[in-house]
Formats: C-alpha cells, sequence, structure tokens
C-alpha cells in the first residue's frame, strides 16, 4: 500500500479558523479584492476578443479527457520519447519517493543550491523543505514566489502566490530578508523589481543545477513546455548544466497540433494576455547548447485514485490558469492561505480532498463546503471543470463517509416534516416560539446546535404568521 503525503500545509490551521482570521483583516480583503478584481475585468475584455472561445473550451475539455481516458498509453509514450532524445525518465508514486529522487539527483551532481521555476507540483510535495532537510538549498526565482519565500510565507493564489501582500509590505520583506538589496529602496514597482533582478541574476550565473514544474508535455515528441511571464524561467531552463522537472501524470497532451488549443486558452484565462510573453520548450538533451543532462519526475501522488472516480477525475483536467479563484466570492473575501493547501479556491476544494483522500484529514474533507456553488468558476474554466458538480459529489461522499451525524440527523428529522403539510404546519407553529428569543428583530444566540450558526452570525426572528396561515386567512 502506498502512502501519500498529503498536499495540506504541515500545521495549517482549520479552514474555519483561519477564514475568520482572514475576514477580520481589513488589508488582506482589500488586496484581494483590488487584484482579483481587476484580473477579472482584464480576462473578460481578452476573452470577448475571441469568437470562438466556447468551441476551445469544448476542444480543450475533449482533449483533456482524451488523455484521462488513455493515460497509461500517453504516458509510455512520453518516456518513450524523452528517453531517445537523452532524457532520463523516473517514476514517483508519492511525494516522498518524488522527493528521494530529486534530491538523489542533485546530490550527485555535487551542487549544495539549486534554482526553481515556479511549480505548483514541487509546492504539492513539499520540495523545498525535503531538500532543506538533505543540505540543500532551493532558490526560488518568479517574483511573486522569491517574496513569499523571503517573508516565509505561503502562497495565496495560483497564478500571483504574493497577491494577499502589497507594494508597501514588499518593500519591508526585500530590506529586510535580501542581503544585497540596495540603498534607498522604495516601493515603486519598478524599483522593487530591480532589487530582485540583481539580486537573481547572480543565482542564475553561478546555479548548476535547476529545478522546474511542467505546463505540458507533448507526449510525440516528449518535449516539455513552461509558460512564464517574466524571463526567470527561460534563465532556468538554459543556463545550469542540470535541469530536473517535476510533472504530475496529467499533463499531457498526445501531439504538437492539440498544444495550439492550450496556448490559446491559458494566457487569456490566467493572465489576461493573447499569447504568454515566454513559452520555453525543451526536448531531451542538445549536445553544446543548454543543460546537458535532463531529468523528468513523473509524479502520481493521488492521481490515478482521483482517476478512478469518474465525477471527481474532471478536476485533473485542471491547467492551474487560476481563472476560477479571480470569480469566486469565497476566495475574494479569504484568501488562499485559509484553504491550508497548495491549491486554494475552487479548484483546490475539488483537487486537494481527492489527492490527500484521506477521511482523517478534516481539513481537507472541509475543502467542498468552501463554497456558495455560485457557478461562477465553471463558467470562466477554460477547460470546462463543472466544479459545483464535484463540490456537491465530495460533499456527499464526505457525509456517507461519516455516518450517523447529529447534522444528518436533523436532516433526516427535516425531510420527514417538510414530506408532510400538516407536520410542515405544525412545525411552523412551534418555531413561532423562537421569537421569544430575540430583540429588535434579530437572534443573536440559539440553544443547542443552533448555537454553532449564532456565533459568527444573527438569525432574523421568525414572522409572527406564516405565509400559509396568511394565505388561509385572507384567500381561504
Amino acid at each position: 500500500m502506498v502512502t501519500r503525503n498529503p498536499v495540506t500545509w504541515l500545521g495549517s490551521p482549520k479552514f474555519p479558523d483561519a477564514a475568520r482570521t482572514a475576514l477580520a483583516d481589513t488589508q488582506l480583503r482589500s488586496n484581494l479584492r483590488k487584484a482579483t478584481g481587476t484580473i477579472r475585468g482584464r480576462r473578460a475584455s481578452a476573452v470577448g476578443e475571441m469568437t470562438d472561445w466556447e468551441e476551445l473550451r469544448l476542444a480543450g475539455q475533449a482533449l483533456k479527457d482524451e488523455v484521462l481516458t488513455n493515460l497509461d498509453v500517453y504516458l509510455e509514450r512520453l518516456e518513450k520519447s524523452v528517453t531517445e532524445r537523452g532524457g532520463v525518465v523516473h517514476w514517483a508514486r508519492d511525494a516522498a519517493e518524488a522527493n528521494e529522487i530529486v534530491l538523489r539527483l542533485v546530490r550527485e551532481t555535487g551542487a549544495d543550491e539549486v534554482v526553481k521555476v515556479k511549480s505548483m507540483a514541487t509546492a504539492e510535495i513539499g520540495l523545498n523543505e525535503a531538500l532543506e532537510a538533505g543540505g540543500v538549498t532551493a532558490i526560488e526565482t518568479d517574483l511573486a514566489e522569491l517574496i513569499v519565500q523571503l517573508g516565509n510565507d505561503r502562497p495565496s493564489h495560483i497564478l500571483v502566490p504574493a497577491i494577499h501582500r502589497n507594494r508597501s509590505e514588499i518593500r519591508e520583506i526585500f530590506q529586510r530578508e535580501m542581503p544585497d538589496v540596495p540603498e534607498g529602496l522604495t516601493d515603486e514597482p519598478r524599483v522593487l523589481a530591480e532589487a530582485a533582478r540583481a539580486h537573481l541574476r547572480r543565482k542564475f550565473l553561478s546555479a548548476r543545477v535547476a529545478v522546474s514544474g511542467a505546463n505540458f508535455a507533448v507526449a510525440d515528441t516528449g518535449s516539455i513546455v513552461v509558460l512564464e511571464s517574466e524571463g526567470n524561467g527561460r534563465m532556468c531552463l538554459t543556463l545550469p548544466e542540470t535541469l530536473i522537472t517535476v510533472m504530475g501524470i496529467e499533463k499531457l497532451v498526445p501531439t504538437w497540433a492539440d498544444l495550439e488549443v492550450f496556448l490559446q486558452l491559458l494566457p487569456r484565462s490566467s493572465t489576461a494576455e493573447r499569447m504568454n510573453p515566454y513559452t520555453s520548450v525543451w526536448t531531451g538533451v542538445t549536445p553544446g547548447d543548454g543543460p546537458q543532462a535532463f531529468h523528468l519526475v513523473l509524479l502520481d501522488n493521488g492521481r490515478t485514485a482521483t482517476l478512478a472516480d469518474t465525477v471527481g477525475r474532471q478536476a485533473l483536467r485542471c491547467i492551474r490558469c487560476s481563472a476560477c479563484l479571480n470569480v469566486c466570492p469565497v476566495y475574494e473575501r479569504t484568501g488562499g492561505e485559509s484553504y491550508g493547501s497548495v491549491y486554494p479556491g475552487p479548484i483546490g476544494a475539488i483537487l486537494t480532498p481527492q489527492l490527500v483522500d484521506d477521511p482523517h484529514d478534516k481539513q481537507a474533507a472541509s475543502l467542498p463546503f468552501a463554497s456558495s456553488l455560485c457557478g461562477a468558476c465553471y463558467e470562466v474554466c477554460p477547460v470546462r471543470i463543472n466544479i459545483p458538480e464535484v463540490l456537491t459529489h465530495l460533499r456527499a461522499s464526505s457525509v456517507t463517509a461519516r455516518g450517523r451525524t447529529p447534522e444528518s440527523i436533523a436532516m433526516s428529522a427535516a425531510a420527514w416534516v417538510f414530506s408532510s403539510p400538516s407536520r410542515y404546519e405544525r412545525a411552523q407553529k412551534l418555531a413561532s416560539f423562537a421569537r421569544l428569543l430575540g430583540r429588535n428583530g434579530r437572534i443573536t444566540r440559539l440553544p443547542g446546535p443552533g448555537a454553532a450558526w449564532t456565533s459568527s452570525r444573527d438569525a432574523p426572528v421568525p414572522p409572527k404568521q406564516s405565509f400559509r396561515a396568511w394565505w388561509k386567512e385572507n384567500r381561504g
């Protein structure tokens, strides 16, 4: 039996407590509201230019489903293609195995420091922490990831990990943590970016090993594709002698022609750009040009178990664009750290519980309930993941796994009451006595199980007369 490493953060708070903390942080909520609102508006404009956007979404969905249906075939084809072009493929069943492989490969080079391209997969498995425990320092080169790393913080967004920080906070982090920060550093974005560029350039030029993730892999040719906006990825993928890529097994596309669909969907959905500023592609090893050793670590870590769920498997279509986060009313008010996972927002609420697949992990099990089910996430998803459908599916699974609980007993009792008009009317009459608990039209504290509800919100006082009673009295 393979034990998977949880994708939730070690020691993370339970979702409700973290959410309450976020709701009380007015600066955080202001940062999130401004950032998500800006990205949301720009994305809508970029997508609005496309007359065939819905056709592209359908094509993206079909391609992803084709890969997931025949994943074993495409993975073997990818391995063959990478090997034929001088790369080495490693298979990792879980996070521990993937971390052990990467650490061993780094040690074999004699390096004690690696530069990293932003990667959700390496964050999922806790690679930075595993490398540090093994005596290797990992340097994040994406600007937002660098801010998070220097601030000893957690990413709060898939696309913009430091979305919860404003520029004054970033300036303080740089002054406190960056050893070579220039004097008189201001919070002007251009100045902050230049300070980070100077700091990272020295790391790029001295690094012997780089670690990356992957947005896509082309099965036919063994090509790996990374999309980024700053150029830091290009430096990591070309300068070091050894390149190690950690990739989730679902990131495949069959052919180069299929890649065309996603190179249109992803930039507009994520950064609201017509095309990505930097699209880096490498295929195995090219003698005398770029890294001379390439290793591809194919990561399962719960993905095959997720694939077995005919409803939940659609979460594996995700191309990490973050469009769902930017339209989610829950995420906008609580931020990514409240989810306790490297995958926040709506996609995290359906992906994390399936990758963890541990009924004792209350944090992961709570995530499907962190949604209003408004459906905005489904409307913007470029690969048409029906997130509300998966949320309700996972909620039902969670309730079933818990067995008989006070909540399930209360729901059964409510169903019994609502199934009979006479029982329903008697219940309404009994509920009217709750008016005795109210003041000024509100009930601030309910007894028994109702106390959990009123601990964070007031309940309205029931009306003096129910609609059914009013109808009988006035309409016969």
